[in-house]
C-alpha cells in the first residue's frame, strides 16, 4: 500500500504504477508500437494525459525486462517500414489486475478526502 509521507521512491512507485497500468491496459487492445499506446492513451483521457517518449520507451524496456510484454519487429503494412510491437503476456495481464487493484484503493481514498465539505470534520 502506497505511503504519502514515505520517501520519493513510493511517489515515483506510484506514478510508475499508473503508466504501467496505462500501458498495460492499452495492450489489452492487441499489440501496438510505442507511438500507437501514447496516442491511445492521449486520445482515451481526451488529452488530459500525454505520455512523452523519454517516459513512455524506458517504461516500455523496463516492463520487457520484467516479462509483462513481449516485443516484435514488424512491418507495417500502411506504411511500409518496421515498428516494435509490444503485446501484453500472462504475467502482464496479472501485473494489469494488481495495478488495477491498487488504483482503485489509491482513488477511493482520494475520494473520500476529497468528498463533500463538513463531512468527517476534525
Amino acid at each position: 500500500m502506497p505511503t504519502i509521507m514515505a520517501a520519493k521512491n513510493s511517489k515515483t512507485d506510484l506514478l510508475q504504477g499508473t503508466l504501467d497500468m496505462l500501458i498495460l491496459r492499452t495492450l489489452l487492445f492487441g499489440p501496438a508500437h510505442g507511438h500507437q499506446i501514447a496516442k491511445h492513451i492521449q486520445r482515451t483521457t481526451d488529452d488530459v494525459l500525454q505520455v512523452e517518449h523519454g517516459s513512455l520507451y524506458p517504461a516500455l524496456h523496463r516492463m520487457e525486462r520484467k516479462g509483462w510484454i513481449a516485443a516484435k519487429w514488424e512491418l507495417s503494412r500502411e506504411r511500409n517500414r518496421e515498428f516494435k510491437y509490444y503485446r501484453l503476456t500472462p504475467a502482464g495481464r496479472r501485473q494489469l489486475s494488481h495495478e488495477e487493484s491498487r488504483w482503485k484503493q489509491v482513488a477511493a481514498a482520494v475520494a473520500r478526502v476529497m468528498g463533500p465539505a463538513g463531512e468527517g470534520e476534525i
